[in-house]
């Protein structure tokens, strides 16, 4: 799915795209649709970013098993070493 958001807007806004990205990240992570992973992907960011921008916000991290599992598959599934 592809949302296409005018420039118009992000002026009347006063956001850049990047930063548009980073709210719906911070939001959709902060409701616990996206996790630390997902959310830093989607916002463009290397999740220590993230991490670095949610402190900046004071917004914890609530991070689990599962999480780590998804974290620890997306790191594999980039060769990460």
């Amino acid at each position: 799915m592809s949302i296409v958001i005018s420039d118009k807007v992000l002026q009347t806004i006063q956001m850049s795209d990047t930063e548009l990205l980073q709210e719906i990240a911070i939001m959709l992570f902060e409701q616990e649709r996206f996790t630390l992973g997902q959310a830093s992907n989607f916002a463009l960011m290397n999740q220590l970013e993230f991490q670095r921008l949610l402190a900046s916000r004071k917004i914890s991290l609530h991070y689990d098993i599962a999480e780590l599992r998804e974290d620890v598959k997306s790191l594999e599934a980039n060769d990460w070493r």
